[in-house]
Order: structure tokens, then sequence, then C-alpha cells
């Protein structure tokens, strides 16, 4: 990598590590506010908080994530990707920041949407910028998901670890400092964002030419110009396959959203998974040094450090899913991947009463296939649709796994609060199987 590639990457890797790791801090957080607020009023009536509550709270909020990347990824042509990511991580660290100062859950939802509309540009704008700054593209992506999960698996990582000394107020606090300090890195940082895609006979900041000759010698189109024309493409688009391929997204995001965001709490009822008190794991010195009371003090969730580890395990789950790509029908992949993920959600109804071990197993296969399938159903866009309608298509994918999928938090809640674990388990296997049938239709029509 030359000198801007490698700074368009660090920046990249930097936000997508960021925005992933405020959006999966918020399922840490369930878990208290469930014990904290008691109603969610909304000046003309009040609302009992339960998971259904919640799961319809983080449902806006995920929601917007999904729905902003269609618009996101017009601006992004109009305004460009500094801008937006830039904007992107000062309104994340705004939204903890405002989180920190919740009085009431209508304002913790209020933090969640905010949060929601400032994620929502980062991957139409991250993604556009790897695509037209970096010559070693290929790379620049792979950096790209790999800090990605590392964000998904440090974000319930750090708020637990900050939650066994503080409040969750204080912590939510403390997060926000990152973002913003991000923020003035991402408007301060030097860079070329269209060095590959100039002509040969323009150069990058750092002298290196760019490489057009590869891309027909012009710089990048303009994408979608007007609503009319959105509209016209949006139509070739769905005419096709790739109506199927959406429905494979949309399903992949409603499970990916319903598995994660209750786990914490549906550990912590779990054998082997039960509260420490923080004042046990300390010498005793230590422990009044820090303040902790050996009665009433903080205690340590062993399920929030299981979730954290199995989202971690992602990037090995992203590693596979690449080269799964590379050797074997896409198709025949989503089959696969999805079908597993359907055996492992009957299967923890009879895995969560075996104990720590057995379910460790279980999380290691759960966080690996969890993300085997974006890679393949990211190869299954880019196979399915017009080179000269990609950035369009990859708009309606993130609309499908982040915007459609947010739904899964309330389904979710909703089945957990007048169902049980095993009713969830059972539609996420449904969710897992629908897209692994789908699969196999693309695989046998093509």
């Amino acid at each position: 990598m030359n000198r801007n590639d490698r700074a368009i990457t660090a920046l990249v890797m930097i936000a997508h590590a960021m925005v992933h790791t405020y959006e999966m801090a918020f399922p840490i957080f369930v878990t208290i506010w469930l014990l904290e607020f008691e109603t969610l009023s909304l000046g003309f009536t009040s609302v009992a908080v339960n998971e259904a509550t919640l799961g319809v709270v983080l449902t806006i909020g995920y929601g917007l994530f999904g729905l902003g990347a269609l618009p996101g990824g017009v601006l992004v042509d109009r305004i460009g990707s500094r801008q937006l990511i830039t904007a992107c991580l000062a309104g994340m660290g705004g939204s903890y920041l405002l989180l920190g100062l919740s009085p009431s859950l209508l304002a913790v939802a209020a933090a969640i949407v905010l949060w929601g509309v400032a994620a929502s540009v980062y991957h139409p704008a991250g993604l556009s910028l790897i695509s037209k700054g970096v010559n070693e593209r290929g790379t620049g992506f792979a950096y790209h998901g790999i800090a990605g999960n590392l964000g998904i698996g440090l974000g319930p990582l750090v708020a637990a670890i900050l939650l066994l000394l503080f409040d969750w107020r204080s912590v939510a606090l403390a997060l926000s400092i990152p973002a913003l300090l991000a923020a003035v890195f991402a408007h301060r940082a030097r860079f070329d964002p269209e060095a590959a895609v100039k002509r040969p006979d323009e150069t990058a900041p750092d002298g290196t030419a760019g490489d057009a000759a590869a891309d027909g010698g012009s710089k990048a189109e303009s994408g979608v110009q007007s609503i009319a024309e959105f509209l016209t493409e949006s139509k070739r688009l769905f005419a096709g396959s790739f109506v199927f391929v959406f429905l494979i997204v949309m399903f992949s995001g409603l499970y990916y959203r319903g598995v994660l965001t209750f786990l914490p709490e549906l550990l912590r009822a779990l054998p082997g998974f039960e509260a420490i008190p923080v004042a046990d794991l300390l010498p005793g010195p230590v422990a009044e040094l820090l303040g902790v009371d050996p009665v009433d003090g903080e205690t340590l969730e062993p399920g929030d450090y299981f979730y954290a580890g199995l989202l971690m395990i992602g990037v090995v789950g992203q590693y596979i899913g690449g080269k799964l790509t590379d050797r074997f029908p896409v198709e025949y992949g989503i089959a696969g991947a999805f079908g597993m993920l359907g055996v492992l959600a009957l299967s923890f109804p009879i895995v969560s009463g075996m104990g720590i071990g057995p379910l460790a197993v279980f999380g290691v296969f759960l966080g690996v296939f969890l993300f085997v399938v974006q890679p393949l159903y990211q190869a299954t866009v880019a196979e399915y649709t017009p080179p000269g309608t990609r950035g369009l298509s990859y708009g309606y994918t993130y609309l499908g796994v982040f915007g459609v999928g947010s739904l899964g938090a309330a389904v979710a809640g909703t089945v957990l609060a007048y169902a049980d674990s095993t009713a969830l388990f059972f539609v996420l296997a449904a969710f897992a199987a629908s897209a692994s049938l789908l699969g196999l239709y693309l695989a046998r029509s093509k």
C-alpha cells in the first residue's frame, strides 16, 4: 500500500470499528435498563418497560441505521465521503453524550435514534472511499472488514469492563469521547479520495498514479442524478433475480439482530453464568482502594464476556466466508451457511441446559457462521447486479440487512415477553431456513 492507501484505510478502519462498537454496546445496557426503568412515558400515556418495549426502541434506532444507507449512498456522490464520515463520527459521539445525560427511557430512545441516523451514512461513505481512493482495494476491504468485526466484539467487551466500576451513564459518557476525537481526525486527515480512479496522468498526494486504466480511464460515475433515474434503476434491479438476493439479506438481518439483541439477557439465566461479585475477585486492599462494596458492590456477568467473545470470533467467520466465495458457487455457500445457522438455532434450547462448556462450543460455531454469511451475500449481490447499478445495489443490501433486519429486535423482544427463548430460537430457525431455501432456488435457476 502507498501512503494515500494507508491514510484512507486507517480512517475507514477506525470509523468502521466505532460504528459497530457503539451498535453492539446497546445490548449490554439493555440488561440494566430493564431493571432501572419501570415505564416509558410518552406524555399522553405510559408504557410498561419489558423486553418488548426495549425491542421496539432498539428497532427504531437500528432501523434508521439501515434505512439511512440508501439516501446516504446518494449523498456520498453529492458531498463526498470524508464529510459524511466526519459527520457520522461526530453524531455517534453526540448520541452517547446524550445517552449519558439521559434522565428517562424516552431520552435514551432519543439517543438511540440519533445514533441510528448518524451511523447510517457510514457504510456507503466508507465503501465508496475505499473503492475510489485505495489502489489496493482488496487489501483495503479486508482490513475494513476485520476492523468492523473487532468493533463488534470490543463494543460489548469494553462496555462490560467499564460497567464493573462505573454506572451505565458514566460509561456512556466515556464512550462518547473516542468518536468525537475520531471526528477531529477524520476532518484533519490528508489524502486523495479519488486516487484509484484518476487518469494515468493524474497523481495522488504521494506522487503515485491512479489505476484508472483498469477502470476505463475515467473518473467514477456520479451515480443517480434524479428521482426518476433512481426509480427506473430500482425497478430494473428488482425485476430480476436480485429480488431473491434482497430477501436473503433481509432474513440474514432478521436472524442477526434477533439472536444478538437479547442474548446477554438470556445468558444470565443459564447455569454457569451466575453473577460473580467483583469484591470476590480482588484482594481486600485493592477492593477497598477502588471503593468496591463487598456486599452491594458491582458484579461480573460472565454472559457479557461470552457474548463479546462470540462476536470477536466472527473475524474467523469473515475470513472463511471470503475464501468460500472464491472456491464454491456462492448460491450453495448461502444455502449451506444459513442451513447451519438454522441447525444452531434449533440446538440452543438443548445446549442451554448443559452448562458453560457445551455452550462455549455452541458460541464458537454461532460466532463463525453468523459472519461467514456476510462475504457470501456480498459476493452474491455482485453476481446478480450489473456494474452500472452496483452502488445502488449495495444501498438496498444494507437497507435489507440493517433496515428490515432491525425488526429482528422487535420480534425477539415480543417473543420473549409473551413466550420464551425456545420459541424465539424456533423463529430464528425459520428465518435461516428461508434464506437457505432461497439460496438453493438461486442455484437451481441460475
